[in-house]
């Protein structure tokens, strides 16, 4: 008969566990789960959620091949958004909040209240590059049913007067001799550019002078022809052109058909839309010597230039310069405070995030104030390395280089050859 032996039958199973704790450690078996929703199909904004999602992809992908935090490890779950409508947006929002995501990592929306109230109704953690004064306002509303939520950058209000500050101090560095004062602006329908629009006119009025409205022309999206726009462009012959347009392959073509036959010696600037990738490639060399403009953006110093690096390696081909940096500090951001917090415990995250001072490939993030968002430098700080700089691109040589604001300025602006 068969006789056990107790001494051996211990040994054996206190190495059986051992063993199948080293292959499936239980914290491996728990990973963190961070929910990015991603529009991957529609008529815009496509491009900047794709450069997030491959910013995200990357940290991820560093901080688990260095460990995880604390030995678990972040799995990303990605589910298609529609940001065009109440209905898609809410729909993304609670399918990762009902799948139990640990933070909801988002470069944006278009309509800001359906994914904030989604959020909320959970808890989780929610972060975001909205840009906008509505995310912010709505925020201020019920910090405490919101408490949980933080714009990464800052309001695109600073997008208006952040370009009526560059403008002075560009002609008070001696690089530019403006033709004359006037600002001719040029404004897409919807109430992201209508909120610039606007604050660049206050600016304007708030100058002393310095600088006077020169006409408001109105577009709208799908543009199917600029010739419209071009001759109201002749007519005023301002001395500043800004494109206040955030469609990358709709700018691509307006600077197409600017080229052929430009407002000499105006400065023309688009607002935003040449980061995305498509700009350069549609644009070509019709692209040189416009002037763009992001409240956040990648840096060129050595953080910055190093993370490029790794970018272009992993996702070859024309680089964005907004939603990559952003999404990869994002997911950085989130992986320093899980490694003090206990992902499942929302409010104590959210606590982590409000009380961290963290310093990214595009500047330096702190919520503690009373939006819960970024901070612009130079617009709302002196400090560079107190916010998040508020860079003015030029596309020179088919690269996009960074102008403006010192110290983060990579080259000076060059005229344009209609300039």
């Amino acid at each position: 008969m068969f006789k056990i032996n107790r001494r051996r039958l211990l040994k054996s199973s206190v190495a059986a566990i051992a063993a199948a704790t080293v292959a499936t450690p239980l914290l491996a078996a728990d990973p963190i789960v961070l929910g990015v929703p991603t529009a991957q199909s529609g008529p815009v904004g496509v491009a900047d959620q794709q450069d997030w999602l491959n910013g995200i992809t990357l940290a991820v992908d560093e901080i688990n091949a260095a460990g995880g935090v604390n030995g678990r490890m972040i799995e990303t779950k990605v589910v298609d958004i529609d940001i065009l409508t109440p209905e898609g947006t809410v729909a993304a929002f609670q399918n990762l909040a009902e799948s139990g995501v640990h933070a909801i990592a988002s470069s944006f929306v278009l309509i800001p209240q359906p994914a904030m109230d989604a959020a909320a109704a959970s808890g989780v953690p929610y972060l975001h590059g909205n840009t906008q004064t509505a995310s912010l306002d709505l925020f201020k509303s019920d910090p405490q049913k919101y408490r949980n939520i933080f714009q990464i950058d800052v309001a695109e209000t600073w997008y208006g007067s952040g370009f009526i500050k560059f403008l002075s101090n560009l002609k008070a560095s001696g690089q530019w001799t403006p033709k004359n004062n006037k600002v001719h602006i040029v404004q897409e329908q919807i109430a992201y550019t209508q909120v610039i629009s606007k604050a660049t006119q206050d600016a304007i009025a708030a100058s002393g002078g310095e600088w006077e409205l020169g006409a408001v022309t109105d577009i709208q999206f799908p543009v199917q022809d600029w010739s419209p726009v071009m001759r109201a462009l002749k007519e005023t012959d301002a001395g500043i052109i800004m494109i206040d347009h955030w469609v990358a392959a709709e700018l691509a073509a307006f600077a197409q058909t600017f080229a052929v036959d430009p407002v000499e010696g105006s400065l023309v600037y688009l607002q935003y839309g040449p980061s995305q990738p498509e700009f350069l490639d549609l644009a070509g060399e019709a692209a040189n010597g416009f002037i763009w403009g992001s409240v956040i953006g990648t840096y060129a110093d050595e953080q910055g230039m190093a993370f490029r690096k790794k970018y272009q390696e992993r996702f070859p081909g024309t680089m964005g310069m907004v939603y990559t940096g952003s999404g990869y500090d994002t997911a950085k951001l989130l992986a320093q405070v899980w490694e003090n917090t206990d992902p499942s415990d929302f409010d104590a995250v959210g606590d982590a995030v409000r009380g961290i001072t963290y310093r990214g490939t595009a500047g330096t993030y702190t919520f503690d104030n009373d939006s819960q968002s970024g901070t612009s430098y130079p617009n709302q700080t002196d400090d560079p390395e107190a916010g998040q700089a508020h860079l003015i691109f030029q596309v020179q040589d088919g690269e996009h280089r960074i102008i403006s604001p010192p110290p983060f300025n990579e080259v000076d602006f060059e005229p344009a050859f209609w300039m």
